[in-house]
């Protein structure tokens, strides 16, 4: 991911949102503020999970890989944003911008597989409960983060390589914010529509079929919930899914929107905007929908609460 001699340009200057001062400063209040928060509420969950034994379940085993890759995305993106936000030219190295662009795509795709997993797991525990901790085993939930984080690396790997290996010598200013794959495809010097193939068949490949088991999931719990016949049932039922599927909806919505069709995308602005939200907006989201939504995460946020209240009554005693 070095520079060759296929590359003229040793460092790329981001364009950003503003050129502005008072609106960079702004922002750079606004993003700080969020990715602390974003920060924060991931390892809040991380940490109740871990502490509370009632939690120790498939389901929060997933959520705390879908925590830590939340705050990894948000960190490959977020704080060169707000150093950028601080100074007049936004440089970014060459290399560094190759890194960005690995990272950032990797924790993305893995996000997305890590989502079809959790689709799977709630399947299990709406269509077979009896049988749940069975086929939910530690081996095989192990196995399936393991197969997440693996596969999203290489699909990024693939594409960050194929990307720097196009040859950049006439521009070096990237219309975004960061190095999105997409602004820097835009730079080379030769024709991408090889690139903007390959991108638009491992969004394929790697959206659609992980969507596809998302769809199969909820066909087969949404069938299930409609068969029992308390009320009571079906809610208690729905409940236990609802914050995934509300995180899905976000995630595979704005992801088809942006990359399926990149001859029809959207506009430079809109991708930015896009970009931003799954950088800012999904990380800091995601522990908030599973906090609110969840009775059992509540629960074990009150018990450690309690537990600081009486520490601090003790020690002040």
């Amino acid at each position: 991911m070095g520079t060759d001699n296929k590359s003229c340009v040793g460092e790329f200057i981001l364009l950003g949102l503003s050129s502005d001062y008072d609106t960079q400063v702004f922002l750079f209040l606004l993003f700080l503020t969020t990715y602390l928060v974003t920060v924060l509420g991931n390892f809040l969950i991380v940490l109740l999970i871990r502490l509370d034994s009632r939690l120790h379940t498939p389901m929060y085993f997933f959520l705390i890989n879908l925590s830590l890759v939340d705050v990894s995305y948000a960190t490959s993106i977020v704080p060169q944003l707000l150093a950028h936000l601080l100074v007049e030219h936004k440089v970014i190295p060459y290399v560094s911008c190759a890194v960005q662009l690995f990272f950032s795509l990797s924790l993305g795709g893995i996000e997305f597989v890590l989502l079809a997993v959790m689709a799977y797991d709630r399947y299990v525990a709406v269509c077979d409960p009896l049988r749940y901790s069975v086929i939910m085993h530690g081996g095989l939930c192990t196995r399936l983060a393991i197969t997440s984080w693996v596969s999203g690396s290489i699909n990024s790997l693939m594409h960050t390589t194929i990307t720097f290996q196009l040859p950049m010598c006439t521009d070096k200013f990237i219309d975004h914010t960061s190095c999105e794959i997409l602004a820097v495809v835009r730079l080379a010097s030769v024709d991408t529509s090889s690139n903007e193939v390959a991108i638009m068949v491992s969004s394929i490949v790697l959206l659609m079929t992980s969507l596809c088991l998302v769809l199969l999931s909820y066909i087969k719990i949404i069938s299930t919930i409609l068969k029992i016949q308390s009320i009571l049932g079906r809610k208690k039922a729905f409940q236990t899914c609802a914050s995934h599927l509300t995180v899905v909806v976000l995630c595979y919505g704005m992801a088809i929107f942006t990359y399926i069709q990149p001859h029809s995308s959207p506009s430079v602005l809109q991708e930015k905007l896009i970009s931003l939200f799954y950088a800012i907006s999904m990380p800091m989201l995601n522990p908030m929908i599973y906090s609110f939504r969840n009775k059992e995460v509540k629960g074990a946020c009150e018990k450690l609460l309690g537990q600081l209240s009486g520490l601090t009554s003790k020690l002040a005693s």
